[in-house]
């Protein structure tokens, strides 16, 4: 999540501040909390009531980022079919709930709806085709992993599972901004995402290790205690990848936010942006390791 992760702070600007900017701070941040409170709060629910409202809260989040990635690009002069595309982002989670002949499929349908596009429409440019495929294989397609994760193993153990993964990418955004803020010198992506440090970036290493060492420390799954900490190192590096990319594109067409809907965060996009990297990487390690 592009928010000032892994930032420096200046002291002496917050020592200079008057009590009027304190407290708009301080409002600032009640905001951002109760919003992401209500959001993880969302989120959390379905993913403990099963499969099917999981599936559903994942399409609603993969439509909101493809939606927001398409009005990105219209900044950039690429213009998506947004039906073909937005269509695709919904049914990409629906899809892997019923195995990955029906995501092949989805595949399938998308190349073809789009080469009929691209051969019906004269006006249409090859960069339109491009960036209609890369919106719902972004965001559908990769938070489709989110679905996979709580269908893989049943019940309370599932949904507890697919928390903790996620839990762990919020936490590492969580420990990179305050080690960040504190100790952050040295700077990761100056051109990208100028707020970001070094010393933030191993801060939410060890943050999700701390989730993935919990999810050992129940004994439910399969994991020892070496996996379950490359796990946490391998996803929360992953998740920063996912935080980058998204800086990228926004730096690319020069806007600070995918969008306004979640107040003090942004856009859905921007809220999920190292989700969807961060969760795939969960689930292929997890098959490859044995644990799904």
């Amino acid at each position: 999540m592009d928010q000032s992760s892994y930032s420096t702070t200046d002291s002496a600007d917050i020592t200079n501040e008057s009590p009027s900017q304190n407290k708009g701070g301080l409002s600032s941040f009640a905001v951002r909390a109760a919003s992401g409170l209500i959001y993880a709060g969302l989120f959390i629910g379905c993913l403990y009531f099963g499969t099917i409202p999981t599936t559903i809260f994942v399409s609603a989040m993969s439509w909101l980022c493809c939606f927001e990635f398409f009005r990105m690009m219209r900044l950039d002069g690429k213009v998506a079919n947004e039906f073909i595309g937005l269509t695709a982002s919904i049914l990409f989670p629906v899809a892997s709930m019923f195995g990955s002949l029906w995501v092949t499929m989805l595949f399938t349908v998308l190349v073809l709806a789009l080469g009929l596009w691209y051969v019906y429409s004269p006006r249409t440019r090859i960069s339109d085709v491009a960036v209609t495929a890369f919106g719902p294989l972004y965001t559908g397609f990769m938070m489709s992993a989110i679905v996979l994760l709580r269908e893989q193993v049943y019940g309370p153990k599932g949904a507890l599972l697919t928390i903790g993964v996620c839990a762990s990418l919020w936490v590492s955004d969580s420990f990179a901004y305050i080690v960040g803020s504190r100790l952050g010198k040295h700077k990761m992506a100056p051109k990208i995402s100028p707020k970001k440090s070094w010393e933030g970036f191993f801060g939410g290493i060890v943050g999700s290790m701390i989730i993935w060492g919990i999810l050992w420390a129940t004994k439910l799954y399969t994991l020892n205690l070496p996996f379950a900490m490359l796990c946490g190192a391998v996803v929360s590096i992953l998740g920063v990848f996912g935080d980058l990319i998204e800086s990228r594109i926004k730096r690319g067409v020069g806007v600070k936010d995918s969008g306004n809907l979640i107040p003090g965060h942004g856009g859905m996009l921007d809220r999920s942006d190292s989700l969807i990297f961060g969760c795939i990487t969960a689930y292929l390690l997890l098959v490859a390791g044995g644990v799904l």
